[in-house]
């Protein structure tokens, strides 16, 4: 048999070959290069195109004229902690935040002590309230009341609110002197290195405080339990780098339920 006779076309077993390579190199391709990456949730996969560069490691401005800046799929926080954002406030600041907190007294209280399971504000750190507060108004945090509530704010009105809020004096524990001392969770004192989680005291007080990180004793606990429950499910994500939803995530319920009331000062 002649080498031209060999790998003709009108060898039945050369044209099985070659047309099965290729269908397998086609098939490899589009679940490769497309299938795949578009399977992905991630925004620079969105899109065969996408997908194609991406799958390929070209960057897709070399192949284009111009590049629009990618929309991301969940708004994240933009505030940074800045000594500008830390400093003490005016008496005017406060003053002014305490004639605007009157719109806010429903849920949170006359005097910043919430009874409706809204998060009490009275000592507050002003840095957290003024996160909170334009991370509401930009869309990163959304509630269907907040939302609405900050909509109309200026800046200069989310940094008076705050600074009247972390005047007032900060409540203790609701602790009753006839309940029995509720231990420190071992959440809470020490963490769960095996699962990276440092303690909450290391970021919330009573071992440190990391700027930005709310004081948390005295707390609702229905208001604690489900923050955690929805940094955990990934329905709120205005923390910085992602780090309460780290932890949040390898929480089990019975330590949420713990630290949530540990931090109320009910028993557990």
């Amino acid at each position: 048999m002649s080498d031209e006779r060999l790998f003709s076309l009108r060898n039945r077993w050369f044209t099985v070959t070659v047309g099965g390579m290729l269908a397998l190199v086609a098939f490899s391709t589009a679940v490769g290069f497309i299938w795949l990456p578009s399977a992905q949730s991630d925004q620079p996969f969105q899109g065969v195109w996408n997908a194609i560069c991406s799958a390929a490691g070209v960057p897709q401005q070399w192949l284009r004229a111009s590049s629009a800046t990618p929309v991301p799929l969940v708004q994240t926080s933009a505030v940074a902690m800045t000594p500008q954002l830390l400093a003490q406030p005016s008496s005017t600041s406060i003053g002014r935040g305490a004639t605007l907190s009157m719109r806010c007294t429903m849920c949170h209280g006359v005097r910043g002590m919430s009874d409706a399971n809204s998060p009490n504000l009275a000592g507050q750190y002003s840095s957290v309230i003024y996160k909170q507060l334009l991370d509401f108004q930009s869309g990163a945090r959304r509630n269907a009341v907040m939302s609405p509530m900050v909509s109309n704010l200026s800046d200069q009105d989310m940094r008076d609110l705050s600074a009247y809020y972390a005047y007032l004096p900060r409540p203790v524990a609701l602790r009753s002197d006839a309940a029995p001392v509720v231990p420190v969770p071992d959440i809470v004192s020490g963490g769960a290195p095996m699962r990276n989680i440092a303690s909450c005291a290391s970021c919330h007080g009573g071992i440190d405080h990391k700027a930005g990180s709310p004081w948390l004793e005295g707390m609702p606990a229905a208001y604690t339990r489900a923050q955690l429950q929805a940094f955990a499910n990934d329905t709120r994500h205005n923390d910085i780098n992602e780090q309460m939803r780290n932890v949040a995530r390898n929480m089990t319920p019975e330590e949420i339920d713990a630290a949530a009331a540990y931090y109320a000062g009910a028993q557990p």
